[in-house]
């Protein structure tokens, strides 16, 4: 019987997308049973709801980064939770959280998923998942486990509120926050600071040097240090024959003495 080349081709490619399919499979986070006590905060009602979660927490993350955590959930076998029979008015959201320790400053992370139409008194459907997103502050190394899940319009305002029923039993993944490494060329060295700035012992030698050779405005008249000029010579050679000429004349106005 000859098979149809279409059927073939078929074939061909769903063998070789099985591996990767599976791949993908083995991938995901450890399943674990969350057990919560969810409240309808208009009501007070009460309901235990088991759902199966499972986190992906990333190997290593970095200070003053934004880091996302994996979520993914469904309801454990027999276990649902059920609208009010009010219903639950406008666009409703599931908010989901993971609780984080041992990191100074970092406590939890956030994620939204929004929720497909919610009939009263039926169960509500989950979205299969959501990611959690954080940004640690520090360099640390603690755990990550999951937390509550609410249900409403906005995170502060939430309808239903899922709290853990025991928290010691929930599954812990390592987490690790490297401190953000910083190139050495963006920090000045201290060589180049010290080059750049003048050396205190300049500024002495150079301004002594310049200083006398300047003439002041007014420097001869002032008596201000200035050199004297063409009027100046004139006047002190004048001075300089008056003074020869009255001391030959005192050596000739002398006496003889006798013999």
């Amino acid at each position: 019987m000859r098979v149809p080349l279409a059927v073939l081709a078929a074939v061909i490619l769903s063998c070789a997308a099985s591996p990767a399919a599976h791949g993908a499979a083995s991938a995901r986070a450890v399943q674990e049973v969350v057990e919560y006590e969810c409240t309808t905060n208009a009501t007070k009602e009460k309901q235990s709801v088991s759902i199966d979660v499972g986190l992906t927490v990333p190997a290593q993350a970095t200070v003053n980064e934004q880091m996302t955590i994996g979520w993914t959930g469904a309801y454990a076998a027999g276990s649902q939770l059920l609208a009010p029979e009010t219903g639950l008015e406008g666009e409703v959201n599931m908010y989901v959280y993971a609780g984080i320790s041992g990191v100074d400053g970092l406590t939890s992370a956030t994620g939204v998923a929004p929720l497909d139409t919610v009939v009263p008194g039926e169960p509500i459907v989950l979205p299969s998942t959501a990611q959690m997103r954080t940004t640690p502050g520090k360099a640390d190394s603690g755990t990550v486990h999951a937390a509550a899940i609410n249900f409403g319009p906005r995170p502060q305002g939430p309808v239903i509120e899922c709290e853990v029923k025991d928290k010691d039993s929930l599954r812990e993944y390592p987490l690790t926050v490297a401190g953000a490494g910083q190139s050495p060329s963006e920090s000045p060295s201290p060589d180049a600071t010290d080059t750049e700035t003048s050396d205190p012992q300049e500024t002495p030698t150079e301004t002594p040097a310049e200083t006398p050779e300047e003439t002041p405005t007014g420097g001869v008249a002032t008596g201000a240090g200035g050199e004297a000029g063409p009027d100046g010579r004139m006047v002190v050679a004048a001075g300089l024959v008056i003074t020869v000429a009255a001391l030959s004349g005192l050596r000739r106005r002398r006496p003889k003495r006798a013999l």
